[in-house]
């Protein structure tokens, strides 16, 4: 929701102090934060004044313009204002981090190993024709929401490690996972993050109840197979509507995860907010958790790329909101992205910072000559600024997954 107290300015009326909410473009485009900026210096005016043609004021958090300077937003009259209204509402609290990285991953990789058993134990009974144990994994759930309430990283690094050629099952979670990192984002109370992560993990539950071998069929699917694949909704509804607990939320998620912004999605080809809220989230998680697992019938995504495929799509197939919210979770190089840095040398993200998305902690593997370190080092580049030679240092881009033959789940897997 845009305040009635933000007036659309030219940059030319830009002064110190002001406070600029939105842009004339994404945030994303630009390096700057993504959630406002308080002018501070003239450097800062200028690169917004070289980057926009306007930029929007909040007037009760900084000085008003010089009325010569407010132009007409004639973006104002654009539908879709009740789905950016849903977004902003959604906000209840903020999380703050709990627990140190190392601390919280120790407890993260016990949980993780004890959803992914639950997880294959009730998958394994619905393949059998049996009814959904929801206790199997409630308890399972709320206890790695706990963990990444205190520190979403752990988790999510613990995740990439432990990648597994199933796709089911590692999707499942997947979703749990990314589903929870960012409801907690989204600042939701402690029990909606409950549902939207247990929402994530059922909410291709209906695939168990397609045939196995189209799910491990290697390449490419026919038109016919991609048409049976789509049934799963509707078997995943039947599943979640006769299971005694669900709540409405779940079965929500369970229904529309698969609608897209523009229409373009299925069952119902739902469009813009008639899309339930949580469907919209989870059609954003479901779609970057997919990209980024091993699947049988799709190449692997990195991270990065699966990112940018998301941002290619924003205000298309998903909502624009969403999806700049969804990459400040995650960052513009999530954790488990091998990157380059500008010195030369090669890592692993290992954790984001959400306001500064392109300085995240890096795991060095490779020297400037990619030559393995004999012992693996963090840095934060949101602290460290300069490389060892004392040139600006940052992330130069991500690489793809293999690249130098690296492979993480081998080195950081006892």
């Amino acid at each position: 929701m845009h305040s009635s107290s933000e007036l659309r300015v030219s940059v030319r009326g830009l002064t110190h102090g002001m406070y600029v909410a939105r842009l004339d473009r994404p945030w994303i485009e630009t390096p700057f934060p993504l959630e406002g900026l308080k002018l501070a210096s003239k450097d800062e005016i200028e690169k917004l004044q070289r980057i926009c043609n306007y930029v929007f004021i909040d007037i009760n958090r900084g000085p008003a313009p010089d009325l010569r300077f407010v132009e007409h937003d004639a973006s104002d009259l654009v539908s879709g204002a009740r789905g950016r209204d849903e977004v902003v509402a959604l906000k209840k609290t903020e999380w703050a981090v709990q627990s140190e990285f190392d601390a919280e991953r120790e407890v993260a990789g016990e949980v993780h190993s004890r959803l992914e058993r639950e997880i294959e134990e009730v998958m394994t009974d619905l393949q059998r024709g049996q009814h959904l144990d929801l206790g199997k994994l409630k308890d399972g759930v709320d206890a790695m929401v706990d963990s990444i309430l205190r520190n979403p990283a752990a988790f999510t690094w613990v995740k990439e490690m432990k990648r597994r050629d199933n796709y089911s099952y590692h999707h499942a979670l997947g979703c749990a996972i990314w589903a929870a990192s960012f409801g907690r984002h989204l600042g939701l109370e402690k029990e909606e993050v409950q549902k939207l992560s247990l929402g994530g993990l059922l909410c291709d539950v209906g695939m168990t109840r397609l045939p196995i071998e189209l799910l491990a069929k290697q390449g490419s699917l026919s038109a016919e197979e991609a048409k049976l694949v789509r049934t799963h909704v509707g078997h995943g509804l039947e599943i979640v509507e006769r299971t005694a607990g669900v709540s409405p939320r779940i079965i929500e998620i369970v229904a529309t995860h698969h609608e897209r912004h523009d229409g373009s999605g299925y069952p119902n080809g739902l469009k813009g907010d008639l899309i339930p809220i949580y469907g919209r989230i989870m059609g954003l998680v479901d779609s970057y958790n997919a990209m980024t697992c091993v699947r049988p019938h799709a190449t692997t995504r990195s991270p990065h790329s699966a990112v940018a495929e998301l941002y290619q799509h924003r205000g298309s197939l998903f909502q624009a909101e969403l999806v700049e919210q969804f990459i400040q979770t995650c960052g513009i190089y999530p954790t488990g992205t091998l990157v380059e840095l500008s010195s030369g040398e090669v890592g692993v993200i290992v954790a984001v910072h959400s306001l500064k998305r392109l300085r995240p902690n890096v795991m060095l593997l490779l020297d400037r000559d990619k030559v393995p370190l004999r012992q693996f080092q963090t840095i934060d580049l949101s602290e460290v600024e300069l490389d060892d030679r004392g040139e600006p240092l940052s992330v130069k881009g991500g690489l793809p997954v293999g690249t130098y033959n690296i492979n993480l789940q081998e080195l950081f897997l006892d």
